[in-house]
């Protein structure tokens, strides 16, 4: 697992083999509390889920 620090308003991107597609934007919207809120730029055709949600999708068969 790779851990990264960002304050609000930052991001990190995720890119493509290739280094230069970017296939994911993660920003810190804001910290309040305990908890983060994000937000995330993916292309249409990629599905973004909560843990818990992905592993119901896939019927507990996912790898973590």
């Amino acid at each position: 697992m790779l851990v990264l620090s960002r304050k609000s308003n930052e991001s990190i991107v995720i890119g493509a083999a290739n280094g230069i597609e970017r296939l994911m934007k993660l920003t810190v919207i804001g910290v309040r509390g305990g908890t983060v809120k994000l937000g995330i730029e993916v292309p249409d055709n990629i599905p973004v889920h909560r843990l818990e949600v992905w592993e119901r999708i896939c019927g507990g068969q996912a790898a973590r």
